[in-house]
């Protein structure tokens, strides 16, 4: 599994803190797994009592100073507990934070619930379950952006609606319609939208808009001699609509379990800033691996301060095709959260292939 932060962990008050020596690396890591568990401040006396090595109370607090002074923690009252503040949490992550694998029992879950049934089901509706899934095992709120249509193709059509603009029709398989309108050459004769038609709907009847994209890419050539070069850039421009080329946030977004976020009200804003959040999740389309992005790191959770663990799902030619994990407040147990949306995300992508 690789872990891939959002960008190199950089130590932005030039105070060494990737040059943390081992005893300040260890108080800190048993500081925040202490805080994460708790939720509340850590005092120097807890540190020293679950410190394997027998340093004092005093010697604890004058290590949390320099921490303090390389702004990784910070004191959230007058009291002597200190909790980690959002660069020590990404400095956790990042350097210190050791991933294990995930428990039996949750493995089992998320394999009998999302790849175990045999009944026949919308893909979306895996996604949906799968969503239900990881907020209901991490608490948090579970999020997908996937394709629009991921569905095998049953039947394609064209329709004139103005000068320079025509509407795409899509009808799956799973009996799912959406349509869009495109952009078409002005004068554009009925009878080129209808060949386009005809040509998508005989000739990709049961593939999925991934794969005739891929094809009119790579057959453009042989398009224009079969239909025309009007009626190949209408079967283009269609395509290309529904393959996000012409509109990138024309996603599926799957929002779960917003309740478990109802101690934090501006968390709940930042699911309903769709066009934010389909923004951000997108970012995670580049990457191999899990992403993690904490905080005001991103503008989204400036107010909020949440967490958001995301991973890749793939298809049959290992082609990232969407993107799933959980928003959660910053104070989560991301050793286990993490390899659970990877597993996740292996476990969607299965069913793909």
């Amino acid at each position: 599994m690789t872990v891939i932060p959002p960008k190199p962990f950089q130590d932005e008050r030039g105070s060494g803190i990737a040059g943390l020596d081992q005893r300040s690396r260890e108080v800190f890591r048993r500081l925040v797994d202490t805080y994460l568990e708790t939720g509340e401040p850590v005092g120097s006396r807890t540190i020293s009592r679950i410190l394997p090595s027998n340093l004092s109370p005093a010697s604890v607090r004058n290590v949390m100073m320099d921490l303090e002074d390389s702004g990784l923690i910070f004191s959230p009252h007058t009291s002597a507990g200190r909790v980690p503040t959002e660069v020590g949490l990404r400095f956790f992550v990042d350097a210190l934070l050791e991933v294990g694998s995930v428990a039996p029992e949750e493995r089992a879950r998320i394999d009998a619930q999302i790849a175990g049934s045999n009944r026949t089901r919308r893909f979306e509706d895996v996604l949906g379950e799968a969503t239900t899934l990881l907020s209901g095992l991490s608490h948090c709120a579970g999020v997908v952006m996937a394709p629009k249509m991921n569905a095998p193709l049953k039947h394609i059509e064209f329709v004139s609606l103005a000068p320079g603009r025509a509407l795409v029709i899509i009808v799956a398989e799973d009996g799912a319609v959406e349509n869009r309108v495109i952009e078409v050459p002005p004068g554009l004769p009925p009878a080129a939208l209808t060949r386009a038609a005809n040509y998508l709907s005989a000739r990709f009847q049961g593939k999925t808009i991934v794969e005739v994209k891929r094809f009119v890419r790579e057959e453009m050539d042989h398009l224009e001699r079969e239909l025309g070069e009007i009626s190949a850039k209408v079967v283009e421009a269609g395509v290309a609509v529904w393959s996000g080329d012409i509109d990138p946030e024309s996603k599926t977004l799957i929002v779960k379990g917003q309740a478990n976020l109802l101690e934090k009200p501006t968390a709940l804003d930042d699911l309903e800033n769709k066009k934010e959040l389909i923004q951000l999740l997108g970012l995670a389309e580049a990457g191999e691996g899990v992403r993690i992005f904490i905080g005001s790191e991103n503008k989204l959770f400036s107010l909020s301060g949440s967490s958001l663990i995301v991973a890749p799902y793939r298809n049959s030619e290992e082609k990232i095709v969407g993107i799933l994990g959980i928003i959660g407040p910053t104070r989560m147990n991301y050793a286990r959260i993490i390899p659970m949306v990877d597993y996740t995300a292996k476990v969607v992508g299965r069913l793909l292939t």
